[in-house]
């Protein structure tokens, strides 16, 4: 059955059908545009109920006002509920404190510490509490969250970012574990192998952002991030490095040098090598410099100075030193002798040469010195003292020997030193500003007057002598030498075609007898001497000193002279006298001395 179509007129078809019209009501008389009374009552309603929630609103946000929404909290300080300028003096109150607090963090399980004053790490108050919220309420969702929002919100971390930087490079300085590369070195002989171990390496950039996010929010110590680094070797590497390592110390290296052979213990050279990664591969490394200081004993046996030729006696008789070629080994050549040892399977030895180094004064040269005979000699004796057997032993035994090329001159205190305890001398006495006194060699002036002695009878140059400044008996007159470190010396030139050698000796004296000194001069006869003597002459008579203390030494004194004396000098052979030389000397008194 179909709906019926409606009436464009708008008329019912009900009433089309015939039935009656409603009834009219008693208000059907009013005007037809005037609203209802229900409806008004309605409308007006609505519009109390729209005045009461604009006024309640009204009142929200003024109770609201610039709050801070109820349930924030900043890095456990609660400041919900509070104005912003009340948030921002707690903030100040119960947070910064903390923020001088070391920030403890952890690198690979290790702990540390970060100062946050030198980090450059500080809270910005107003910005923290801007960022949880509060200020203008008009907004409904902030006025909701005034009063039942809020969370927990990041204080807001300023930071100077070079300070941040450069405090986690130096913390990423201490704190790297450098990778380990397998190796195998030696303490002393015994080999240590080094297995390999990754590295770790504070990563600098994200650490700086872990800690600006964690810091003051999370209480726990801040994990900070690390790379590794893997070695680029593994274990498996180590297998013929500890069998090379083995046969490095398996016992001694030898080293054959010319007419000699050296022996290194392992203990010796092992510290200087090592097997280690090169070029993708374990190889043996040396430390050349470091194998160089622990061989320096070796290359000094290794490295011959040449010796010059020279003549000695022998059995009484002179005999001439062949020279010795000296041999230049370079050190890098010794080292790499040692490796090559160290490293062979078999036979550890290995041969060394180096670069013949020959002597200045030849063999020939030596012979051309015709050093064969006596040419001259002296023998002064000297009364018992323990002190002078000591020092004129001591003396005679450094100057013994000694060669003197032609042009060469002699001199006592450079060949006898300084007269010191440690070079063998003792104290006995000398004299000092004309008397006796106790002083380190006393006695060596009787080697100097049997040397200059000596010299004189073999013709050769006086260069510098220095007789006593009173007389001494038993000493021949004018013809004898005194000598004191460092300034008063006895020197003279050998001024002959010939070598000259010097010979020299003591028979020591004992108790209630006398010693004797003996030099003996020995070359090719090539001078004749004759010594003369004048008398003595402008005598002095001696003085009395009274002296007191400990090194007072008591004297008897007697008066002073004047002498001369003249050596003639023929060349050997011949009758005509070639030269006369005069010696002065003049003789001080001795004074008398009292000891109180």
């Amino acid at each position: 059955m179909s709906r019926p179509t409606p009436d464009p007129s708008g008329a019912d078809p009900d009433h089309d059908r015939g039935s009656a019209p409603p009834a009219a009501s008693s208000e059907s008389s009013a005007p037809p545009h005037e609203p209802r009374p229900e409806r008004r009552t309605a409308w007006l309603a609505g519009i109390g109920v729209l005045v009461l929630l604009i006024g309640l609103y009204a009142a929200a946000v003024v109770v609201a006002g610039d709050r801070v929404p109820a349930g924030t909290w900043v890095a456990d300080v609660r400041i919900g509920g509070l104005s912003q300028q009340a948030a921002a003096d707690r903030l100040r109150e119960e947070l910064l404190p903390g923020t001088d607090d070391a920030i403890e963090v952890s690198i690979a399980d290790r702990p540390a510490t970060i100062d946050p004053l030198e980090a450059g790490l500080s809270v910005d108050v107003e910005a923290t509490v801007d960022r949880a919220g509060g200020g203008t309420m008009l907004d409904p969702r902030t006025l909701w969250d005034a009063f039942f929002g809020g969370d927990e919100v990041a204080p807001v971390v300023r930071t100077e970012q070079q300070r941040l930087i450069g405090t986690l490079r130096e913390l990423a300085d201490r704190t790297a574990r450098a990778t380990v590369e397998p190796s195998v070195t030696f303490d002393g002989a015994r080999p240590v192998v080094h297995q390999p171990q990754d590295g770790l390496e504070l990563e600098v950039g994200p650490a700086a952002v872990a800690i600006l996010d964690a810091w003051l929010v999370d209480d726990d110590t801040i994990e900070l991030p690390v790379a590794e680094t893997e070695p680029s070797l593994r274990a498996h590497a180590l297998r013929d490095a500890i069998e090379q390592a083995r046969t490095i110390v398996s016992g001694p290296v030898t080293l054959e040098l010319p007419g000699r052979e050296v022996r290194l213990d392992p203990e010796q050279y092992a510290p200087a090598v090592s097997v280690r990664p090169v070029d993708g591969e374990l190889d043996l490394v040396v430390d050349r410099e470091l194998l160089t200081k622990r061989l320096r004993r070796v290359i000094a046996v290794a490295q011959q100075p040449p010796e010059d030729a020279t003549v000695r006696l022998v059995g009484g008789r002179p005999q001439v030193v062949p020279a010795q070629a000296g041999l230049e080994v370079e050190p890098q050549t010794l080292v790499d002798a040692v490796v090559r040892a160290a490293t062979a399977e078999g036979k550890r030895s290995a041969r060394l040469t180096g670069n013949r180094d020959p002597a200045d004064f030849t063999t020939k040269d030596a012979r051309g010195l015709e050093i064969d005979e006596p040419v001259s000699s002296f023998t002064t004796a000297y009364p018992h003292a323990a002190y002078r057997n000591t020092n004129i032993g001591r003396a005679a035994d450094l100057i013994n020997g000694t060669v003197l090329r032609p042009g060469q001159i002699f001199s006592l205190n450079d060949t006898v030193g300084e007269r010191t305890v440690a070079n063998g001398f003792t104290v006995g006495f000398v004299i000092s500003n004309g008397i006796y006194a106790e002083d380190l060699g006393g006695g060596v002036s009787q080697v100097a007057t049997t040397v200059f002695n000596a010299a004189f009878f073999a013709g050769l140059e006086d260069v510098e002598h220095k007789p006593h400044s009173f007389y001494i008996d038993r000493y021949p007159e004018g013809r004898e030498a005194t000598v004191a470190w460092p300034d008063v010396d006895l020197s003279f030139r050998n001024d002959t075609p010939h070598g000259m050698l010097i010979e020299t000796w003591i028979d020591p004296s004992a108790p209630g007898g006398s010693g004797e000194m003996h030099a003996r001069m020995w070359s090719t006869k090539y001078w004749d001497i004759e010594a003369r003597k004048s008398g003595r002459y402008d005598f002095t008579s001696s003085g009395t000193q009274t002296l007191s203390g400990p090194d007072c030494v008591p004297a008897e004194g007697y008066g002073g002279f004047e002498v001369d004396v003249y050596r003639d000098s023929y060349r050997d052979g011949s009758s005509e006298k070639e030269r006369t030389e005069t010696f002065h000397t003049t003789y001080a008194p001795l004074d008398t001395v009292i000891c109180n």
